[in-house]
């Protein structure tokens, strides 16, 4: 029994490795939001608009990434996406222009959405049983936020260490890099014979031919409204997210926090607060809830008195440790809120034999505010300049929030009827 939870656990520790490190260079705006403003000479809407291309070219892939995570070694796809997006990166630090741009951040959504991000949600939810999706789920958040942090930090060491200038901007985009293709050769060969997505089920695993096609595993989808209602609970926590790097600006811009100080707290807010928010996601849905589904309803309602500590705090220099605990804080319940949004897909009771298609039809519908959101939210900024901008970004965020509460309790509902029909209670 020991040896099964080592590797299962080995497993599970290597999947985080990747899924800590393959987006750090489409998420330059996490830590070097300012800096790419400053060298790259980039308005709030361009940034934006490389954002929603690189979601938009993920959100049209996600299927085909489902299919590829049913169909192929994880081990495989998973190396391929994580060698491809480091390649692409040392591209991108010779800083190309920005149509060039707008291609380079297309490709790295083919690398991390459509080669790894699929494969490696079907080989979480495999490795976990039943009653423990919500802690697997919440632990993988956590760790990548552990990776995140270390690989984040390091790079804005560089950064600083290098005059905080364009030339330290350009290192820290080469290790980045570096670290990707590093951590893809090493997965490739110690995940050889443990393909996590390959795990099928006794029947499924006889032989090709019990595989569903691409085309059925569709169809079966199609006629499950549950997917529908968690795809589009995690639409509403993934928008509310997107808003999450908006706080960065909003201390720089309205508190004047320096740059380097706006990196520190990015790195904090954008990957810290994963080390927390989701284990301790995972734990509440799990063991004090008892409902990931349910869990995400409450969070939602939880986010609004917090942003109106953020919103209506004094505009005052002396005022900004009180805003960035309450930005931290708001940040800290939606990587809760993520680290267990996917989740409520076993409580629904989607078959494990067409889940890599189901998350990728889910994260079509899930992550497509990445599409759109930064576009929208970088626009109102360029706009609406100083905090008014930012306070119409915030008002949106709570309006979405309190539409997710909804959707999140009539998953809560659907589950509690999935439940009643397996146990034939």
């Amino acid at each position: 029994m020991k040896t099964i939870n080592k590797a299962k656990w080995g497993k599970f520790v290597l999947l985080i490795m990747g899924g800590g490190t393959i987006y750090k260079l489409a998420n330059l705006k996490d830590v070097f939001y300012v800096p790419m403003q400053e060298h790259l000479g980039l308005s709030n809407t361009e940034i934006g608009l490389l954002l929603s291309i690189n979601s938009i070219v993920a959100t049209v892939l996600f299927v085909v990434g489902g299919y590829l995570a049913d169909r192929f070694q994880t081990r495989t796809v998973i190396s391929a996406g994580l060698i491809g997006a480091g390649a692409i990166g040392f591209y991108m630090a010779s800083f190309p222009d920005f149509n060039m741009m707008m291609v380079v951040f297309a490709l790295l959504a083919v690398c991390s959405d459509c080669l790894f991000w699929p494969a490696l949600l079907k080989s979480v939810r495999q490795l976990g049983d039943g009653d423990e999706q919500g802690r697997m789920f919440g632990f993988l958040e956590g760790g990548r936020g552990v990776i995140d942090t270390i690989v984040a930090f390091s790079a804005l060491g560089i950064f600083i260490a290098m005059g905080s200038g364009l030339a330290g901007f350009r290192a820290a985009i080469i290790a980045y890099s570096s670290i990707n293709i590093v951590i893809g050769i090493l997965l490739f060969f110690l995940l050889r014979g443990n393909s996590a997505p390959d795990i099928q089920d006794a029947a499924a695993a006889e032989t090709k031919a019990h595989k569903p096609t691409v085309g059925d595993s569709l169809k079966l989808i199609a006629r499950m409204p549950q997917l529908w209602l968690v795809s589009f609970t995690v639409f509403m926590v993934y928008i509310v997210y997107v808003g999450l790097t908006y706080f960065i600006p909003y201390l720089s811009t309205v508190y004047g926090l320096p740059v380097a100080l706006v990196g520190i707290f990015g790195i904090i807010n954008q990957y810290g607060l994963k080390i927390i928010g989701g284990p301790l996601g995972g734990y509440l849905a799990d063991k004090k809830v008892k409902s990931s589904s349910k869990y995400l309803s409450y969070s939602f309602l939880a986010l609004l008195p917090v942003m109106a500590l953020i919103v209506f705090l004094p505009q005052d220099e002396k005022f900004t440790v009180p805003v960035m605990v309450a930005c931290l804080v708001f940040s800290l319940i939606v990587f809760s809120m993520r680290g267990v949004f996917w989740a409520p897909m076993d409580e629904v009771g989607i078959p494990d034999q067409i889940s890599g298609t189901a998350f990728g039809v889910a994260c079509l519908i899930g992550y497509a505010p990445g599409m759109f959101g930064f576009l929208i939210y970088g626009a109102i900024l360029d706009a609406y300049p100083g905090a008014t901008g930012f306070h119409l970004v915030f008002a949106i965020m709570c309006g979405l929030a309190v539409i997710g509460s909804v959707i999140a309790m009539l998953v809560a509902k659907t589950a509690k009827k999935a439940k009643k029909v397996t146990t034939g209670a």
